[in-house]
C-alpha cells in the first residue's frame, strides 16, 4: 500500500490557506467533491494538497500534526476528508483545520434510508459496477484514441458523438473524459483552413451531421494557448484565431450543429453540456 506523502506541505504562498484532500484510498473523490465546493469561491487563492492512502491511525496522527503546524503558523487550513474507517476519521477530525467530513456527514442518513449498516471498508468506490460496464468504457477509450484529431475515419458510423472545432479548443480532453467517465463512443475532428472556404461541414462528416457537436473559444484565450505550442506563428496570431472561430461558428449555425464556448469551462462542464444537449446517456 502506498504511503501518504507529507513532504513539502505548505511550501507555497504562506498567506494562502492550504486546502487538504484526505483519503484512505486514492483521494480522487475528496478532490472532486472538495473542488466542486471551492468553485463557488473563485476569487480566493488557495494552496491545494492531496494526501491519499491514510490507512493507519499512526498515519492519521502524522497528517494531523502537519495540519496543526500550519494552523499555528498561518491561515487555518481547510480539510476535506472522505476517510471511511471510523478510527481514522476520528483522528483526522481532531485537527485544528476547518474539517469537512464528506463521508460521515451523510452516511448515517443513508444507513437509515437503506435499512442497513455501512461496510466501513475503504476503496469501495473503485470496482463498482460490472465487468460489462468496465469493458464498454475501455472500448470507448480505445475508440477515442483511434479517432483523435481526425486520425481515423474508420467506423465513424459507430460514433455516438463527433466533436468538431478549430485546433486547441478542447476536443481531445473532452472526448477522452466522455469515454472514460461515461463510456461514450466519441470521435473528434479538427477544422482546418480549407474547411472555412465554404459553410459546409467537412465532407467526411456530412453523413453524420446529426452526431456533430461544435466547440468554440475566445480569440484571446485561443491565441494564448496556441502561443505556448507555436510561439510567434501565424497559427497562434490573434487575427488567425479570430478568423477561425468566427468561421467555425458560422459553420455550426449553417448546419444546425449545437456548440458551446469552452474558453472558461472545465472539461467536466463541457462534457455535461454535451451530454445534456445531445441527449446521450449510458
Amino acid at each position: 500500500m502506498a504511503e501518504p506523502q507529507l513532504d513539502a506541505v505548505g511550501a507555497g504562498n504562506p498567506s494562502a490557506p492550504t486546502v487538504f484532500f484526505l483519503s484512505d484510498s486514492t483521494g480522487i473523490t475528496a478532490e472532486t467533491l472538495g473542488n466542486t465546493l471551492l468553485t463557488q469561491f473563485p476569487s480566493r487563492h488557495l494552496e491545494r494538497r492531496t494526501i491519499p492512502f491514510i490507512t493507519t491511525v499512526e498515519q492519521a496522527h502524522e497528517v494531523v500534526a502537519v495540519i496543526d503546524r500550519l494552523a499555528d503558523s498561518g491561515p487555518r487550513p481547510i480539510v476535506f476528508s472522505t476517510a471511511v474507517g471510523p478510527d481514522i476519521r476520528s483522528v483526522l477530525a481532531r485537527s485544528r483545520g476547518h474539517f469537512f467530513d464528506l463521508f460521515g456527514a451523510h452516511i448515517g442518513q443513508l444507513e437509515g434510508a437503506l435499512g442497513s449498516s455501512a461496510s466501513g471498508q475503504p476503496g469501495q468506490a473503485h470496482g463498482v459496477g460490472d465487468a460489462v460496464r468496465y469493458q464498454s468504457r475501455m472500448a470507448a477509450v480505445e475508440y477515442a484514441i483511434e479517432h483523435d484529431d481526425g486520425q481515423s475515419l474508420r467506423a465513424l458510423e459507430r460514433a455516438e458523438l463527433i466533436l468538431i472545432a478549430p485546433s486547441r479548443c478542447g476536443k481531445t480532453p473532452t472526448t477522452m473524459y466522455l469515454a472514460l467517465q461515461h463510456g461514450i463512443l466519441a470521435a473528434n475532428f479538427p477544422l482546418v483552413e480549407e474547411d472555412f472556404d465554404t459553410l459546409s461541414l467537412p465532407k467526411p462528416l456530412l453523413p453524420f451531421s446529426h452526431k456533430c457537436f461544435g466547440l468554440t473559444s475566445q480569440p484571446v484565450r485561443l491565441s494564448q494557448i496556441r502561443q505556448e505550442r507555436r510561439p510567434g506563428s501565424n497559427y497562434a496570431s490573434l487575427t488567425q484565431c479570430t478568423y477561425e472561430l468566427r468561421n467555425a461558428e458560422d459553420m455550426y449555425r449553417a448546419n444546425r450543429v449545437p456548440y458551446v464556448n469552452s474558453a472558461s469551462m472545465s472539461v467536466e462542464e463541457i462534457s455535461a453540456t454535451v451530454l445534456q444537449r445531445m441527449q446521450l446517456h449510458h
